[in-house]
């Protein structure tokens, strides 16, 4: 069996569950329902058949995950990856951290505010409206009460509206609850392991 991958990368890890997921050719009608509307309208991936365990509580969060990450207004969608990648450096979810930074990178072409992120966390080479978004999220994914009144000052010193504010309390927020909930159902590994 792979080790799991324990440092932050850009490449997208194997997830390994440790709960058996659903099998399509013997789920429910309410599992199958469900899983009817995907993340990111992607295909049913590992994580999805574990979580239609639950499809009720599925059925609500798919449709929840994708208002939070693919909404229009607000938030930029390369702004709104790096809230998901804030909470997830925080929370060490390599999974959700890879994946989010991945899509960063390819919405921006361009590598080096993750890498430098990765390599230098809070002391990372980023402008100031990268920093203060960086700050504010990370700060709400560790305590969310640290998260006060002046780093909001400084959000909006740095451009944001309170639109943009409002996603990106979400996005961070949807991850410090997604993380957890990855850590606990599975593990990520470098790559898909042998029988």
């Amino acid at each position: 069996m792979s080790e799991v991958i324990k440092e932050l990368t850009t490449v997208i890890p194997y997830w390994q569950p440790r709960v058996t997921p659903v099998e399509l050719e013997t789920a429910t009608e309410e599992q199958l329902e469900a899983m009817k509307v995907t993340v990111s309208n992607t295909g049913i991936g590992a994580y999805t058949l574990v979580l239609a365990h639950d499809p009720e509580t599925l059925s609500e969060r798919t449709p929840l995950f994708n208002g939070i990450m693919y909404s229009r207004g607000g938030l930029s969608r390369a702004e709104t990856e790096m809230g998901a990648v804030a909470a997830s450096v925080v929370n060490r979810c390599i999974y959700c951290a890879a994946v989010h930074s991945n899509r960063y990178n390819q919405l921006t072409k361009d590598e080096t505010v993750m890498d430098s992120i990765f390599a230098s966390g809070e002391d990372a080479d980023l402008d100031p409206r990268q920093k203060a978004i960086m700050n504010f999220a990370s700060k709400l994914s560790q305590c969310p009460s640290e998260a006060g009144k002046e780093d909001m000052e400084r959000l909006v010193e740095n451009g944001l509206g309170m639109d943009e504010v409002l996603d990106l309390i979400l996005s961070a927020s949807l991850f410090g609850w997604a993380n957890r909930l990855m850590h606990v159902l599975g593990d990520s590994l470098p790559q898909v392991p042998q029988d």
